[in-house]
């Protein structure tokens, strides 16, 4: 039985970031990008209130599968990151099985998030500006009218709910390995990623990318070769 990866995108991403990925993935690996709603093909469904929400929601679209104790592991990228942080919590919670590895890419700590910017509360100018300056965002999405009627709104959205604090009274240390990917020119130091190591019981890997916040969007066959190093290694431990 193939092991399923399951991928959460960042603020205003769609599940096609990651459509170059099946290219360089172990053949063991069977690639499932998760569409968040209000974008891609679920563009017409409603944007999520919280990020609860949004974990909930993730939950249901692979409930079935890791109730049938098909193996998996959780990738996500900043706001999937967090995403995928409360996804495993919850799994915990609900004692479904637990994912044999999971990557968190581009985010700081859960209990180092409080000085994050507010980036949801700027006005749509300056809020345009900040987006730009992080990268990956096409400038034309804001030079287009259209466009911007659908994406802008997303993407506010997408980083209210980013920027929403964990409640670290709800969770505890993971007990599987994790691995942390971070840009080594992003504004998120490599020491908020280093607090990821608080949070599980088992081993912690930082791995950095030359590059800002959107190093996976050209560096996918390094980042992939990554995850089939430790999934080789989590095979290995199981036999």
């Amino acid at each position: 039985m193939k092991t399923k990866l399951y991928c959460l995108p960042y603020a205003g991403g769609t599940s096609k970031i990651f459509s170059s990925w099946t290219a360089y993935l172990n053949p063991q690996i069977e690639f499932v990008p998760l569409e968040l709603s209000g974008r891609g093909n679920r563009m017409f469904d409603e944007l999520y209130e919280n990020r609860g929400e949004a974990v909930e929601d993730t939950l249901s679209m692979i409930k079935e599968d890791i109730l049938n104790n098909n193996p998996y592991m959780i990738f996500g990228h900043s706001l999937g990151a967090l995403i995928a942080y409360e996804l495993v919590q919850k799994i915990r919670a609900l004692q479904f099985p637990s994912p044999l590895h999971i990557f968190f890419s581009g985010s700081s700590a859960p209990h180092l998030r409080s000085d994050a910017k507010k980036f949801s509360l700027l006005n749509d100018i300056d809020f345009k500006k900040e987006v730009l300056n992080l990268g990956g965002t096409p400038s034309e999405f804001f030079e287009n009218p259209e466009l911007m009627e659908i994406f802008l709104p997303l993407l506010k959205n997408d980083f209210k709910l980013a920027e929403e604090q964990i409640k670290l009274d709800n969770t505890s240390p993971l007990n599987q390995d994790i691995t942390v990917f971070f840009g080594t020119e992003d504004e998120l130091t490599k020491g908020k990623c280093e607090g990821w190591k608080e949070h599980t019981h088992a081993k912690c890997h930082l791995y950095p990318f030359v590059g800002g916040h959107f190093f996976l969007n050209d560096q996918q066959e390094k980042l992939v070769g990554l995850i089939n190093k430790m999934f080789s290694k989590d095979q290995y431990k199981e036999h």
